[in-house]
């Protein structure tokens, strides 16, 4: 055995570092638990009591799965890990609560190329802290040792969710009306969309380093590209409980329009006013730096609104209240109207200009 356990280390994989992995992880993942998580960490399945669903006339199970995308490049690169995992959760939870499912559990893949238990570490304590803000149980995961494929510091995360929706209160396109107001949410900043674009502009092409001080940001390069994505989960399920909000969209891959588009029916569309806000500086930087016209700016960022609710009007002053409980910014940032014929079916259009811009 030893023999066996020697030729895999010659080979590139330690597992006696993997096991290590294991004991340093497991005080966090205790902290992204739920009552009905089942067993602990190391079992070949997580286990989830299912009973808790028949309280559910017609439950619906929904699953989402995301990875950050090459944001991971710049924690590897300033060696901090212990934030890449609030990326990760807010990736998939925040897919998957746009429909109004409260995600129940959570798993997770991280591909090393070597693994180094203290950084194994800090990348699940990440997602086990935001999973617990999510209000969702981290019942497993794996870490794989990839040498060869991998570099010794380079690694990769990706996630799934599940979680379940009353079928009478599920939120989409079908419930949309004209009239609905778009109310738009805070991001927190770059979240985990457009990093190659980002990179490309600030890194490759304007030679920026990641520890420069940047006074438009307050605070280095690197610290601004690592601000964790925002969760809105628990947010976003108390907006559907005591408002009457139609559809939610999270803004991601695509931009605001492009994600928005995807809970718009056909006999509609939405109008959103840029003149309701201003992005935060990075936004701005990136446009200037790297001469970013606008429009390729908006398909590829957030432009600093993470999610949108579409609500009915009479409830907007309660769900910009009751965001502002959750530490979210919300405000008007436009409506839907009827579709003037095909051209307009379904779209949403970007008018005016963001203050300042």
């Amino acid at each position: 055995m030893n023999d066996a356990t020697n030729a895999y280390a010659a080979a590139g994989v330690d597992i006696e570092a993997a096991d290590r992995a294991i004991d340093l992880m497991k005080e966090w993942v205790e902290k992204a638990r739920r009552p009905e998580m089942l067993g602990g960490l190391g079992g070949f399945a997580g286990l989830f009591d299912a009973s808790a669903l028949t309280k559910y006339k017609r439950p619906l199970l929904a699953t989402s799965t995301d990875g950050v995308g090459t944001k991971v490049a710049i924690a590897q690169k300033m060696d901090v890990h212990d934030t890449i995992g609030h990326d990760l959760v807010g990736m998939v939870v925040d897919d998957l609560v746009v429909c109004g499912a409260e995600p129940l559990f959570m798993t997770d893949y991280i591909a090393t190329g070597k693994v180094v238990p203290e950084r194994i570490a800090a990348i699940v304590k990440g997602i086990a802290e935001a999973c617990a803000l999510a209000g969702t149980a981290l019942i497993g995961g794996e870490t794989a040792e990839h040498p060869g494929l991998l570099a010794p510091d380079e690694y990769d995360v990706a996630g799934a969710t599940t979680g379940v929706v009353e079928a009478d209160d599920l939120l989409g396109a079908d419930r949309v009306r004209a009239g609905d107001v778009v109310i738009a949410m805070e991001a927190s900043g770059l979240h985990s969309n457009g990093y190659s674009l980002v990179r490309h502009v600030m890194l490759n092409t304007a030679k920026w380093e990641l520890d420069r001080h940047v006074d438009e940001l307050g605070t280095t390069l690197g610290e601004e590209l690592l601000v964790p994505t925002r969760i809105y989960a628990k947010a976003c399920l108390d907006l559907a409980k005591r408002t009457e909000t139609h559809a939610m969209s999270h803004v991601t891959g695509g931009g605001l329009a492009a994600n928005l588009e995807r809970v718009m029916p056909p006999a509609l569309m939405a109008v959103i006013d840029r003149g309701t806000w201003t992005p935060q500086p990075i936004f701005d930087l990136v446009r200037q730096v790297g001469s970013v016209p606008q429009a390729d700016l908006e398909a590829t960022l957030n432009q600093g609104v993470g999610m949108v609710s579409l609500t009915a009007p009479r409830d907007v002053d309660a769900a910009i209240a009751g965001l502002a409980e959750f530490g979210i910014s919300a405000w008007v940032a436009g409506e839907v109207r009827e579709a003037a014929g095909d051209a307009e079916a379904g779209s949403v259009r970007l008018e005016g200009q963001h203050p300042g811009w």
